[in-house]
Order: C-alpha cells, then structure tokens, then sequence
C-alpha cells in the first residue's frame, strides 16, 4: 500500500489550482514503512517499540499528517494528487475541485470516477463509494480492478482501449463491499492528458440493479399474457374444431344430397349445387387449418416431433416450399410449455418465410446437446440485413422475433438470428431439458 502525505499546492499545482476564495491542497503518494491495510495510515510495530522518543514523535507526526490527509479528501479540499513513481511524480488534477463542479458530481444519482492509465482510483464521487458500500477514503487510491471479477475485467481490457479513441459501454458484475455483487452500466470516456503522458479515463457508473427487476416483472407480465393468449387460442381452436366444423361438414353432406337429387335436366342448378359442395368442403379445411393453428391436438397427443413434421408437411404443400426436416430421438420428453415454444418459434419462423423471404428450400434441424434442446430453422431466402431489422420501420422492431426472443428467454433458453443480405436467414432456438425454476402452472 502507498500512504499519503498533506501538503500545499501552491508550489506544485498548476497555477489554475491557485484561485481566490478558498483553499487549495494537493496530495503526495509515497511509500511507507508499515500501514494497517485499509486506510494506509502509518502505525508503529514492534521494531519501534525500543527506538528514542525523537523517531516515535515523527511517527506520531507522519500519523498526524495521515490523518489530517484523510479529512482533506472526506471535505472536499485536495485538488491534486502526485504519485510518485520509480522515475519522477505525476501530479494529477482533480477536476472535482471546482466547486460547481464537485456539486453536480456529487449530486449525481450515477458513480462518477476518475482513473489513471494503470486504473487507480484518482476521483470518485461519494455516489460510488455508497454503491460498492465502501468508505470513500478507501475508494480513491485504490485500484478499480477490484470491485472486478476476473471475468470482467478480462472484457473490460480492449474496452478501456477502444475509449481512448471514442469512448463505449460494458455492463458487469461490481462486487460491493459487503459480498455480494451488483448489476451496473459502465460509461468510458477518456479525458484531457492536461500535459501528461497517459491521458485519464472517466467513467459514469449506473446501477442496474432496479433496471433488471423491472425487466424481470416484465418478462413474468409478458408470460402471463403469453398464458392467457394460449389459453383463448385453445378456447377458441376448440369452438371451432367442434361447433363450426362440425356444422360446415353437416351442411357439406346436405349439399351432396341436394346435387345428387337434382336431375341433369336441372343442369344450370345441378351446376350450381357442384359449386356450392366443392366450396363448403373448402372452407370446412379452411377452418379445421386455422383450428390446428391455434393449437394443434397432435402436440398434446404425439408431442413435439409430430407435430414439426405435421407442420413442415402442410407449410409445403400449401406453398410450394420444400421443408426438410431432420430430428434427433430425446432422451426425455420436453415440458408442456417448453414444447410449444419451440413449435410457435417454427410458425413464426415459417410464417416470416411465406411473407418475406421468397425461399424455395427451408431445412429443420431439432437436435439435443447436453442438457439443452436446439431448434435450428434455415432458408435460401433473400435474407435481411440484421442490424437495420432489429431496429425495424420506425423504430417499432420486429414484434415476431422479439416474441420468440421473450418465448425462449422465459425458459432460460435464448435465441439467435443469422442472416446476410442474398444468402438466407438462420434462426436458431435453445432451450433447457428441464423445466425453468420459478414458473408455476406452465402453459398446458
């Protein structure tokens, strides 16, 4: 650990520090010969314990000056801090100093900091100190590398270089002073070099922690309607499949009768009656497509396979695309809600296919890796160029794939979406084996 020393910066700062009105204070970093670890304040050991009173009062007076350092950073006094290296010392302006300025940082909702180039802590608002639940004095000269796991401080490495240019994004684990660990956004943005050789990074930290909750609560409320849009495409596939089919094929057969007992002398109405029978039987197959649509019997009865291969069988004769489908044997039959996921990804995929893509082959692929179950749907289609569409005409998005998204991501599953402009399109579905904790009463 380094301690710090207080000192005026009259001498030291840059003469912009030197403005009337208040005082201005800089910090040195210097290394000590013992320090107690977290506030890098200098305490006497043993070996001191038999030195003269002379070496025990500068001790006391190296303690003193610790500590009064300390209330200069808590209070808002120090401008500056030097850092002394193995060559020479860098002095490093803190542009809180400003006193406008240092409200409206430390005003701020978000954790604002200031780093150097190796990523120690020159700033940071009280705002972040509360965040990671850490004193403040502990923050600032600290590395930033250790509110990091490993994981994100490996993805945040090319990030911090792609800043020096024009700034980005990363969202990660912090871990807080308590152990436990908290979702955040983190704003990189490199700063004026002011004359020095690496030029300071700033960083905006957001808490994500509420963000997340609410795309949870979201995610349950869209389940929900998911449910209960299930449970009135089952009502209603039932009411047709049993009341309006049965009565379209009630009138077929009256029909039949009707043009079998028309004489061909009536030949414009025998006609007629031909007509009317052929038309009956196809909006009774009409009705009984849109019934299986809404909720196909042969999922609950035969399960996921038939049911993909009933479908691929009529999208093709219906529109001339070939389908090929190709499925592997589960080692176990998939939940109920999990099944039918993965049946509406390939309706909303084959549907896109009809409406869009002007394909003339579409490959199925169903296959299981590990514990995860992987729908993979591809065409030779025309393809989209996938950045453009995910924002979508005016900024409303594709609401058929955001659905399969919100469908697979319930599960614990994701969803990917490859596509090249001329060379077709990938939509490829994973989800879990097992059914997702935490949903009760899936979807029947």
């Amino acid at each position: 650990m380094k301690t710090t020393r207080y000192k005026s910066s009259s001498s030291t700062a840059p003469s912009r520090l030197n403005q009337p009105g208040r005082a201005r204070h800089s910090v040195r970093a210097a290394a000590p010969p013992t320090n107690d670890g977290a506030h890098g304040v200098t305490r006497p050991t043993r070996a001191t314990a038999g030195r003269p009173s002379g070496e025990l009062a500068k001790l006391r007076a190296r303690l003193a000056e610790a500590e009064e350092t300390l209330r200069a950073i808590r209070t808002g006094e120090v401008d500056t801090v030097m850092v002394a290296g193995k060559e020479d010392s860098q002095v490093f302006t803190l542009e809180g100093a400003e006193h406008a300025y240092r409200v409206l940082i430390e005003s701020m909702n978000e954790g604002a900091l200031t780093l150097t180039a190796d990523k120690m802590i020159l700033y940071a608002n009280q705002c972040f100190a509360r965040m990671v639940k850490c004193p403040l004095e502990q923050v600032i000269g600290g590395s930033f590398r250790r509110f990091l796991s490993a994981a994100d401080r490996a993805k945040l490495r090319p990030l911090m270089k792609l800043a020096l240019k024009s700034g980005s994004k990363i969202q990660v684990q912090l871990k807080v002073g308590d152990g436990s660990q908290m979702p955040a956004q983190i704003s990189i943005r490199p700063l004026a070099k002011n004359g020095f050789q690496h030029a300071p990074t700033g960083m905006v930290v957001t808490d994500l922690t509420e963000a997340r909750l609410n795309e949870e609560r979201l995610r349950v409320l869209t389940h929900r309607v998911v449910q209960v849009q299930e449970d009135e495409r089952r009502r209603v596939a039932l009411e047709l499949h049993d009341n309006i089919t049965q009565l379209l094929c009630a009138v077929l057969v009256r029909s039949q009768t009707l043009a079998d007992e028309l004489s061909p002398r009536d030949g414009p109405s025998k006609r007629e009656a031909i007509k009317l029978r052929k038309m009956l039987g196809q909006t009774a197959e009409e009705v009984e497509r849109i019934s299986r649509n809404l909720r196909p019997s042969v999922l609950d009865e035969l399960g996921l396979v038939a049911v993909l291969r009933d479908t691929g069988t009529e999208f093709a004769d219906r529109t001339g695309v070939s389908v090929k489908l190709a499925c592997v044997q589960l080692t176990v039959r998939l939940a109920a809600d999990a099944e039918l996921t993965l049946y509406r990804i390939l309706q909303e995929a084959l549907k896109n296919v009809e409406k869009h893509a002007r394909a003339r082959h579409v490959a199925v692929r169903l296959t299981q890796h590990g514990v995860f179950v992987q729908l993979a749907i591809n065409d030779d289609g025309i393809g989209f160029d996938t950045d453009h569409h995910q924002a979508g005409q005016n900024g409303k998005g594709d609401l058929g794939l955001l659905g399969m998204r919100e469908r697979a991501a319930y599960l614990g599953g994701v969803l990917n979406v490859k596509s090249t402009p001329g060379r077709g399109t990938t939509i490829q579905a994973q989800i879990p084996l097992g059914k997702r904790a935490g949903i009760a009463d899936g979807i029947r």
